[in-house]
């Protein structure tokens, strides 16, 4: 019906899960980003199948109630924030609504309890409380490059590309950004370090890595390099040294071909390896190589949640799989007879033993490998053992969701509790489903808005034995 380059107006009737406006001409559906449900839009085609077709936003003729002014100056060319134009009360319902339908559709379970999404309006920046919240990640990691008039830059990749969007001082993260990566800048020019390329292989610095402790103020800064040394190294700490909280400086070595940010080798500049924070009242030691929660806030709401799914009396047998640092882990145990964490990431295995060993937790243990590989293995080898037989299992899987293997093992162990928690409502359900099918029943799900300005939202899940 349209073809390219076709420019229409039209209302923006729904939103689809990646953020993007959904709206109809004579029965078409355009799919347009940038857009809000409510607003009226002259949008341009730019690509267009039978039935559909995806637009480019030209103009807001008739602007939504729920739109607001981003406050960020590159939202719309930024990937990161794809709600930034849609008003916080607007962006947890989009949330809400969105775990609520994936779960009826493809878990195909009408019968439980949805909550309130736990949103995070304390952090939302005071005179713009409409605009949601800023400045709650504790992790940046920032693409180093150059621009087209050769200068170096560092910023964000522009969305489903890795074109970087010049920008140190995103307004999710830290003020400690900006004033970092000036630094790193500077030095990088004044003693001619040439940022990496991904087409020819060649320059030296690729990301940099900034940490900084919500409750702790401490800093960490670790340099992603093409290589084994920087020049003049001592200058760079020196001058790092002076950015209040500036606890631990190291460097990455990663001279792979590829995607992946991190490499395997760390090199101590300065500082003990690591930086401590809280969430609630564990401590935690975090490497450079650790996954932390980029939200403490949020996750301290999170993992409360969890808990109070857990119901733990003192007396229970707990496993956490996928269990990171031990986090989650280690917020059990205080409430439990004992814990079993399972994580393949053995760095991270290690930091939840000292993890532990730092908060005197010592009832719990930590086993290293694939949870969909070990726990049948261990189920196997220990059946009949009190472990084996748990009473809740809490399951934190990637965004991909539990293998089958797995999922089979956890029914077999037959816990009384399942407590899911889901960083992608859509496999959450799909394994809500699988679950659903051998004897367990969803009671309850909470969603938790981790990542405000974005798509993406956590969920805490319930499933009890269906006896």
């Amino acid at each position: 019906m349209f073809k390219k380059n076709d420019v229409l107006e039209i209302e923006i009737t729904d939103q689809g899960t990646t953020g993007e406006g959904i709206g109809k001409v004579s029965g078409y559906t355009l799919f347009v980003k940038d857009t809000v449900i409510g607003d009226v839009a002259k949008v341009k085609v730019m690509k267009a199948k039978k039935n559909y077709a995806f637009a480019r936003l030209v103009e807001i003729v008739k602007p939504s109630k729920y739109r607001v002014e981003p406050l960020c100056p590159v939202a719309k060319s930024c990937g990161g924030c794809q709600l930034q134009a849609m008003n916080y009360q607007q962006q947890l319902k989009f949330k809400q609504e969105k775990v609520f339908n994936n779960i009826r559709r493809i878990g195909g379970v009408e019968d439980f309890v949805m909550k309130p999404i736990m949103g995070m309006e304390e952090l939302c920046i005071k005179g713009h409380e409409e605009n949601g919240p800023f400045h709650y990640r504790n992790k940046a990691q920032f693409p180093v490059g150059r621009d087209k008039e050769g200068r170096i830059i560092s910023g964000f990749y522009a969305g489903r590309t890795h074109s970087i969007i010049s920008v140190n001082d995103c307004l999710l993260g830290t003020g400690v950004n900006k004033t970092v990566m000036d630094i790193i800048k500077m030095y990088m020019t004044l003693e001619g370090v040439k940022p990496y390329d991904e087409v020819t292989h060649k320059g030296v610095v690729r990301h940099v890595l900034i940490r900084e402790g919500k409750h702790t103020g401490e800093v960490m800064v670790c340099i992603i390099i093409n290589g084994d040394k920087l020049p003049q190294v001592d200058r760079l700490v020196e001058q790092l040294l002076k950015v209040s909280g500036m606890t631990d400086i190291s460097l990455n070595i990663n001279k792979e071909k590829n995607n992946v940010i991190l490499g395997d080798k760390i090199i101590k500049l300065y500082g003990p390896g690591y930086i401590e924070d809280y969430i609630g009242d564990v401590k935690f030691r975090i490497s450079p190589l650790s996954f932390f929660q980029v939200n403490p806030v949020q996750t301290e709401k999170l993992y409360s949640k969890a808990m109070e799914y857990a119901k733990l009396t003192g007396s229970e047998t707990v496993w956490d799989l996928y269990c990171g640092i031990g986090s989650i882990s280690l917020f059990l145990a205080k409430n439990a007879r004992k814990v079993i964490g399972v994580e393949i990431v053995e760095p991270a295995v290690e930091d939840a033993k000292v993890n532990a060993r730092i908060n005197n937790i010592e009832n719990v243990d930590f086993i290293s490998g694939a949870a969909e590989d070990v726990v049948p293995e261990y189920f196997q080898k220990h059946k009949g053992e009190p472990e084996c037989n748990p009473d809740v299992i809490v399951v934190d899987p990637p965004r991909k969701g539990c293998d089958e293997k797995l999922l089979n093992t956890m029914v077999l162990m037959a816990p009384k509790r399942i407590v899911y928690v889901s960083c992608d409502s859509a496999t959450l359900a799909r394994d809500i489903k699988w679950l659903s099918d051998k004897g367990y029943k969803l009671v309850e799900a909470t969603p938790c808005d981790m990542f405000g300005q974005s798509v993406h939202v956590e969920t805490v899940a319930l499933l009890v034995q269906n006896l």
